[in-house]
């Protein structure tokens, strides 16, 4: 299984990107973004409360669209989709953590139906001999009283030469960058760049023609979209690299052009990151005024939750306050935001690859104090449901000590 997230840099080592790249790689309401003022209050979490975990099972409403609760299963590739086919082994997997009360499940990274896509072998696709698998684990899903969301996954300059199902398309980029100053991939011209969003809009009423209860498209972690936001992969001079948005029209267009095809009732999701596979220190928005910047037009274009990927839930996103970036996306949109980052866990992913072969259980009290005061709707939960499909159970019926911890193992093969 992969994280997403490769040829990663941290406090100045490398990590060797052939191993992290088998890391783990949510009623439709026009918002119009207002200026906001900045909190200067700390919030301090009490050590005396009593900590009501019923909290995170209520249900929510995304526009028709009731989640049974408040608890999401994170993307994670699996590679373990043979030709990019769901199997029954994938509709068990999926099956399994369903039927262990996930409120939500949102698929591993699923390839957008373009050449250069794919970047890793037997990801799962959407072309047409993939579709009685899916239909048959989406309906298994269901059944089990959870909701589905399919994650639209394009890697952009992160593909490598030589990838199948097209071994001679290179890897696609906004700029031909990967990052600041390497320019390795392919420069997308506009009638690419057009061709693209056309692509990501038939796909997205496949996604509703199939059956699945939303889309999430993943714009973080220095993959396609992300690489359209990020200044060091997006030099373009064309409406598509204009700084005064902060490079958000190309998914804007892909949002507002699929919300005239699906309906305002099919839940569209984006997946974001500040930080990158490429620079984790990267920042699509140094402070709240840019996410403000950031975050309006993608509202305004039709997203209906925002899904803030961050590697530890718990750190504040801005000095002067202790929202996440989940906490500042619902305080500037007022939309639905999920919150992600190592739950239920002592560390994050990069232990894996720096010599820590597991991570251990840990309380989330924090957590629901968070969102027990506002801060976000929704968690998703990565690892800990890799090692434990019971986890969301034994959370509400008060079984931490039984949760199985997380080691390397639950990476390599299905549990």
């Amino acid at each position: 299984m992969r994280l997403h997230q490769d040829n990663a840099v941290k406090d100045g080592h490398n990590l060797n990107s052939k191993k992290i790249n088998k890391l783990l790689c949510v009623t439709h309401i026009k918002v119009t973004i207002k200026k906001i003022l900045i909190p200067i209050r700390s919030y301090q979490f009490s050590t005396k409360i009593e900590v009501k975990m019923e909290a995170l099972f209520k249900p929510i409403k995304i526009n028709n669209l009731v989640v049974p609760n408040r608890i999401a299963m994170a993307p994670m590739t699996r590679s373990m989709s043979p030709n990019g086919i769901p199997t029954d082994q994938n509709l068990e997997y999926y099956k399994r953590r369903a039927a262990a009360e996930v409120g939500m499940i949102i698929t591993e990274g699923v390839e957008v139906s373009h050449p250069a896509s794919s970047g890793y072998p037997n990801v799962p696709n959407l072309r047409q001999d993939s579709h009685e698998g899916w239909k048959k684990l989406i309906s298994a899903v269901q059944e089990e009283g959870s909701t589905i969301f399919c994650q639209l996954w394009h890697v952009g300059g992160i593909r490598k030469p030589g990838q199948p199902p097209n071994p001679e398309v290179p890897g696609y980029t906004p700029s031909g960058l990967v990052r600041k100053d390497k320019k390795v991939a392919y420069e997308m011209t506009d009638n690419d760049v057009e061709d693209l969003i056309q692509n990501y809009v038939k796909d997205i009423e496949t996604i509703k023609m199939l059956g699945f209860d939303g889309v999430e498209l993943h714009g973080a972690h220095g993959y396609m979209i992300d690489q359209f936001f990020w200044r060091d992969t997006n030099v373009r001079k064309d409406e598509y690299g204009k700084e005064e948005d902060l490079r958000t029209k190309f998914v804007c267009e892909i949002v507002s052009r699929a919300r005239k095809l699906v309906g305002n009732d099919f839940p569209i999701m984006l997946r974001f990151s500040q930080w990158k596979q490429q620079d984790y220190e990267a920042r699509l928005a140094p402070s709240p005024t840019d996410l403000e910047t950031f975050l309006g037009p993608i509202s305004d274009s039709g997203v209906d939750v925002f899904h803030a990927s961050t590697r530890r839930y718990w750190e504040p996103e801005f000095e002067g306050s202790d929202l996440n970036l989940a906490g500042w996306t619902k305080k500037i949109t007022n939309k639905p935001t999920i919150t992600v980052g190592s739950v239920g866990l002592d560390s994050d992913f990069i232990g894996l690859y720096v010599g820590n072969d597991k991570a251990n259980t840990s309380s989330i009290k924090t957590l629901v104090e968070m969102f027990e005061r506002g801060d976000f709707d929704m968690v998703a939960v990565g690892r800990a449901l890799l090692s434990d499909p019971e986890w969301v159970l034994k959370v509400k019926e008060g079984r931490e000590e039984e949760i199985v911890g997380f080691t390397k193992e639950y990476v390599e093969k299905y549990f």
